[in-house]
């Protein structure tokens, strides 16, 4: 476990994983497929789910990229995934994605997630420039950057893809280790 708040835990992506993250993707798909239709693609079955899990693990291990799940304490049903990615070790820098259940939308889950983890990433991971790239409305992933000191840099022109539909521009926002 990397931290634990409010009745919620971090951790890194486990070997047990994969029922639960089947399960919340499943229970989310239709807020998740615009902005993550890789994750979701990954587990829309149980063995698909086993799969993505040991591929996370194997990325964990070689410091590639870092998935992160956001569990109830109690129940440890999964409310949230963080992953940081686009690993620069060279640079020292990384990126944040996340995506969170409806069920835990609006209660500052993913705001205080990204802090801990963003120091984690700091302390541990030894990176030195984190950035969270959103789209313009997507104003509760803004909220949780500027909560968190990342300032707005610059327009991603062309820079994401949605399944099925033309180019869009990202907006990017960046903390660096102090």
């Amino acid at each position: 476990m990397i931290a634990q708040f409010d009745g919620f835990e971090i951790h890194p992506i486990q070997e047990g994983d994969a029922s639960t993250i089947h399960d919340f993707i499943i229970a989310n798909t239709g807020r998740f497929k615009m902005y993550f239709p890789v994750t979701v693609g990954q587990n829309l079955t149980l063995p698909l789910s086993q799969h993505f899990v040991e591929q996370k693990l194997r990325a964990f291990k070689a410091k590639e990229e870092f998935l992160f799940t956001l569990k109830q304490c109690d129940h440890q049903n999964i409310a949230g995934l963080i992953y940081i990615k686009d690993i620069d070790l060279g640079n020292k820098q990384g990126e944040f994605a996340y995506c969170i259940g409806s069920s835990f939308e609006g209660q500052g889950l993913t705001s205080k997630t990204v802090a801990l983890l963003s120091q984690y990433a700091f302390n541990t991971l030894h990176l030195e420039t984190l950035q969270i790239i959103v789209h313009k409305a997507n104003t509760a992933s803004i909220k949780v950057a500027t909560n968190n000191g990342y300032k707005w840099q610059k327009t991603l022109k062309n820079e994401f893809t949605p399944a099925g539909k033309a180019p869009i521009n990202m907006e990017l926002y960046e903390l660096y280790k102090s």
